[in-house]
């Protein structure tokens, strides 16, 4: 494992974390609490560090998984969660539907007291709006909240967390270029490289002191390479409710990037590696459920880097749809910039 630190901070995290809405939600599958920690003892013996979770994932059950896993040696491991969702009536999220949202000052305290409980512990690491709209970028109190939190010490770092579906370009640019936004949480992968590419170029361009960090690095599993036409999904898969074409369209693409694969590096891994070219890129967020694709994922680091001439033949596979024909993208969040009413 290797480790990056956060720009203007002391905040040092794996370059490859895990994410528990693979553990708590069962949108990736089912898992007792005993296999949840069971896999994320493993995950620090892998020298995995950071770890991200959130109050809604599970209703809590995301924070309650970390602290049972690492509360006796808290001062190891980083903690990262998120906020903003009202679950307060015991409705859960599931798929890509939404939770009321609120991100007024005291149900934003109320919040944070919440999830400490829960993670047993005096501070959260990196706390993070849990799919921010343009309102919270605009929202000066909101931000004004987050500095006050940091300078109580209950909080070492903020950002945002866009999501959940792919998308919230001007979320992401308004975020970096009006704010001092520390992470900022993004889907961005080999195969789904609008808008991230984006969100980090406007970054570069602000001058931002922003780390960012990637969720969904593999397409949600099709950059793994192990899905076929005829791969079908469990009840309660979110993969199950896709259009058909989402896996056909993935599989063919992802038959274009198999001159990535040699024997001391896989697909899954080189698709981490890709990620890990981009120096603002703190942390990559694979969704792990089993102890095979740990071991594959955290080891992804330490594979040998994509090369200058892996890397052009991507660009220019990317740049021609991987020769796939299909619709242009829809994308959730704010996409044009009418739509950002910027100020």
């Amino acid at each position: 494992m290797k480790y990056r630190t956060y720009p203007a901070s002391d905040v040092t995290v794996s370059e490859v974390g895990f994410g528990l809405w693979t553990t708590s939600t069962g949108w990736w599958g089912e898992k007792s609490d005993d296999e949840a920690v069971a896999l994320l003892h493993a995950a620090g013996d892998a020298g995995i560090t950071l770890y991200d979770a959130a109050d809604a994932y599970g209703n809590g059950r995301s924070e309650e998984q970390l602290a049972a896993a690492f509360a006796d040696r808290r001062s190891t491991v980083v903690y990262a969660t998120k906020f903003g969702y009202d679950f307060s009536d015991g409705t859960e999220r599931r798929g890509q539907s939404e939770l009321p949202q609120d991100f007024s000052s005291q149900f934003v305290r109320r919040a944070l007291e919440a999830s400490l409980r829960r993670l047993r512990t005096d501070y959260i690491d990196i706390y993070q709006m849990h799919n921010a709209r343009m309102g919270q970028i605009d929202d000066d109190t909101l931000w004004d909240l987050l500095e006050t939190l940091k300078g109580e010490g209950k909080i070492r770092m903020y950002g945002v967390a866009l999501g959940p579906a792919i998308g919230w370009l001007y979320e992401g640019v308004e975020a970096v270029r009006r704010r001092d936004v520390a992470s900022l949480q993004i889907i961005w992968n080999m195969l789904e490289q609008y808008p991230g590419s984006e969100q980090i170029r406007a970054a570069d361009d602000a001058g931002a002191r922003t780390g960012y960090m990637i969720r969904v690095p593999h397409s949600s599993g099709l950059l793994e390479g192990h899905y076929t036409a005829q791969t079908t999904f469990p009840p309660g898969d979110h993969r199950r409710h896709r259009p058909r074409e989402w896996l056909t369209n993935g599989v063919e693409k992802v038959a274009r990037l198999r001159f990535l694969e040699r024997p001391d590096r896989t697909l899954g891994q080189s698709a981490i590696q890709w990620l890990l070219k981009e120096t603002r890129v703190m942390t990559v967020l694979p969704n792990i459920y089993d102890r095979a694709q740990l071991d594959e994922f955290a080891a992804a680091p330490d594979a040998p880097p994509l090369t200058d001439a892996e890397l052009e033949q991507i660009s220019a596979l990317v740049a021609s749809n991987f020769g796939v024909e299909e619709p242009p993208a829809a994308f959730k969040g704010t996409m044009t910039l009418g739509e950002a009413a910027l100020r």
